[in-house]
């Protein structure tokens, strides 16, 4: 659900994993977890299929949205889990693959750009755009007047 921006995308994204995890299961070669192997399948599809699509149809710019770039810590600490995910999929596509793959991941800039096919710098600024959208959204679910 992270990559996915609804319910249906997140059941077609975890379908072709699926899919290609079973296609892939003589490659496993029990060298670290199962469960660590299936994960990088689910993700790398997950990221695939967005890059597709993102390709095709998506295209956003955040310019004059006028984010207000302080951060609240006791804000963002009264969201739950699903919470964070609805503002998580609000991002426009190319943020939320950067935001998840740094911030749930762990990957370097110079693996997202890899990854993604982009400069290490869009990496890092569209990490930037994604916290500072974030930021917004849980401000404005909250009612927090900045």
């Amino acid at each position: 659900m992270r990559y996915a921006s609804d319910q249906p995308q997140a059941e077609d994204f975890m379908q072709e994993g699926f899919v290609r995890m079973f296609t892939k299961l003589n490659q496993f070669n029990f060298e670290g977890s199962f469960e660590g192997w299936v994960r990088r399948i689910m993700v790398n599809t997950s990221l695939e299929l967005l890059r597709k699509e993102m390709k095709r149809k998506y295209h956003y710019d955040i310019e004059g949205e006028g984010f207000d770039l302080a951060g609240d810590d006791d804000v963002l600490s009264q969201l739950n889990a699903k919470e964070m995910i609805d503002v998580v999929q609000s991002l426009p596509p190319k943020y939320r693959s950067v935001f998840n793959m740094y911030a749930f991941e762990g990957c370097k800039h110079s693996e997202i750009a890899k990854e993604l096919g982009i400069s290490e710098g869009t990496s890092k600024s569209n990490l930037s755009d994604a916290r500072k959208w974030l930021r917004k959204r849980v401000s404005n679910l909250f009612g927090v007047k900045r």
